[in-house]
């Protein structure tokens, strides 16, 4: 008699805990503490660095299929190896497009980072590095060269500071209102965020 009841206690506890889950077919969605925002940003930079690395991997599997270049002060040399790097790239990364490692979620963490520094304390300073360099319009392309003649403007340091830290392979530029990651070896745009800097 008493594992009966048992049994029946038992029995209301889980349909009173089944409908108390259930609901009425709905799941209700806290918003996000501290401690998972935190979670999350670290998901989103580890996720970030492991398509930097598998960038750079390729990068130098591709670069140790070349004739290594010597030492030389011939110009032309280093050119002719920067461009034969450049398409051995282009061609592995032939359906690269904008995202590629600059995912929607990591594009909107690095625009946080950058409003924050764009209307922080520093952001006069920031303003004032990227005023050093030429203004420039152009219309840039993932997986294409970096364009002849558009200066390198420096990222602020500032910047620099709160992004996640690249490989020597790469780097973060600033061409316009654009933040590009740049393969500094073969000259070429590896990703884009557009209209990164307010």
């Amino acid at each position: 008699m008493k594992s009966r009841i048992w049994i029946s206690c038992l029995l209301l506890c889980l349909c009173d805990e089944i409908t108390f889950l259930l609901g009425a077919g709905t799941v209700r969605r806290e918003p996000i503490s501290e401690a998972g925002q935190v979670n999350e940003d670290t998901r989103l930079l580890k996720d970030f660095s492991d398509r930097v690395q598998a960038y750079v991997k390729l990068h130098k599997r591709l670069e140790a299929s070349l004739p290594p270049l010597k030492p030389t002060p011939d110009p032309a040399k280093i050119v002719s190896h920067q461009q034969a790097l450049a398409k051995k790239i282009q061609a592995a990364r032939q359906d690269a497009k904008p995202g590629s490692i600059f995912t929607p979620d990591i594009t909107e963490r690095f625009l946080r980072l950058i409003r924050n520094e764009f209307q922080g304390p520093n952001a006069s300073h920031a303003r004032a590095t990227l005023r050093q360099g030429e203004p420039v319009k152009i219309r840039l392309g993932v997986n294409a060269g970096y364009p002849k003649g558009v200066p390198l403007t420096t990222v602020p340091p500032t910047l620099l500071l709160n992004l996640p830290r690249l490989p020597p392979e790469v780097e973060y530029r600033i061409v316009d209102h654009e933040l590009i990651l740049r393969d500094i070896k073969a000259n070429l745009i590896v990703d884009i965020i557009p209209k990164a800097i307010p």
